[in-house]
């Protein structure tokens, strides 16, 4: 396994820069903020959608999926990879639609020399009986096409760009526990007429239902809402993302001057939110600290401390403050 992969976050913005970055064009991201059929369809083409959910630590990988049918002659045919590295599931995820719809989206050339290289990869992720017996039905995943993804240079420095600057990230890796909270990526695309699930974390290409591209907004729509079911009903942490044609290129063609603007207003408000990821603000927050406390000071003797006993007061204030709040929300749900 490869290290240095640094976590992305699931937006549209950055997803959208990410794949122009790696040269692909005409094509961007748009948040679904609901399961909603025609909302969807407003966008077509919709070339998949990109899934984030709360993984399950503690499950076990079984030797059926728990939704659909797996199809292993779809990993030979098309471009399924195992994910093989951490914190690299939100690209392969994409990569997982672009690559399986070359024709009909310019992925640019080096994305294609790396889909054309890899297809020439076995992908062997059939099960024998030994595996489904001892429910380890990844024993024989798409290992080489997935370490080809998590060895590229290209793919992983322009992942990387859009990581948010932290300079206190532990670089230690730890496996995780039923008690942490894990995210996964997955991409749900049409494929040779069906409807496919696509996670690198399972043994193959997971088939759903037959669909063409104009289906997709609607047969998409009641996979994903039983993949949802499976989870509590308050758990609310999930995220899903459209990948489609560029929104500019639609508003041209009907001569929508207004949502041309609209569009162009977004694209400066992505590249103003990825620059302010990629900032280190330590320095800055401390000269503002530094400036603050030079004031006070500056104010005369007593001034500075007079100051900070003030802000402590102020703190633990508002601590009792939510602690009285929270015991009144206690007693409300007894």
């Amino acid at each position: 396994m490869s290290a240095g992969w640094n976590t992305i976050e699931s937006d549209a913005g950055v997803f959208t820069y990410l794949i122009n970055s790696l040269g692909v064009k005409d094509v961007q991201f748009e948040e679904l903020v609901s399961l909603d059929a025609d909302f969807l369809r407003q966008r077509s083409p919709v070339y998949g959608v990109i899934f984030l959910f709360r993984y399950p630590t503690g499950d076990k990988l079984h030797a059926t999926p728990l939704d659909g049918t797996f199809d292993h002659e779809a990993a030979e045919s098309q471009f399924f990879a195992a994910q093989t590295i951490l914190n690299a599931c939100g690209t392969q995820a994409l990569l997982s639609v672009l690559l399986n719809k070359v024709d009909a989206i310019d992925v640019g050339p080096r994305l294609q020399e790396f889909k054309d290289f890899t297809s020439a990869f076995p992908a062997d992720v059939r099960c024998t009986e030994q595996d489904t017996a001892n429910d380890n039905p990844s024993a024989n995943m798409p290992q080489l096409r997935g370490e080809a993804l998590s060895n590229s240079e290209l793919i992983r420095d322009v992942h990387n760009s859009f990581a948010r600057a932290s300079p206190f990230a532990d670089e230690a890796q730890r496996l995780a526990t039923e008690d942490d909270d894990v995210y996964h990526f997955i991409a749900y695309t049409v494929m040779n007429g069906k409807l496919y699930e696509l996670d690198g974390l399972q043994p193959a290409p997971i088939a759903h239902d037959s669909c063409t591209p104009e289906e997709f907004p609607e047969k998409v729509i009641p996979v994903l809402e039983r993949r949802i079911e499976r989870y509590p009903a308050q758990e609310i942490r999930f995220n899903l993302l459209a990948m489609v044609r560029d929104l500019r290129i639609r508003a041209r063609e009907i001569g929508d001057q207004d949502w041309i603007y609209q569009e162009e207003q977004k694209r400066n408000a992505w590249q103003w939110e990825n620059a302010l990821r990629r900032h280190n603000f330590i320095g800055f927050v401390g000269e503002i600290l530094k400036g603050v406390v030079r004031s006070k000071l500056v104010e005369g003797d007593g001034m500075y401390a007079g100051w900070v006993k003030e802000a402590k007061a102020k703190t633990k204030a508002r601590f009792d403050e939510h602690q009285r709040a929270k015991g009144r929300t206690d007693d409300d749900t007894t």
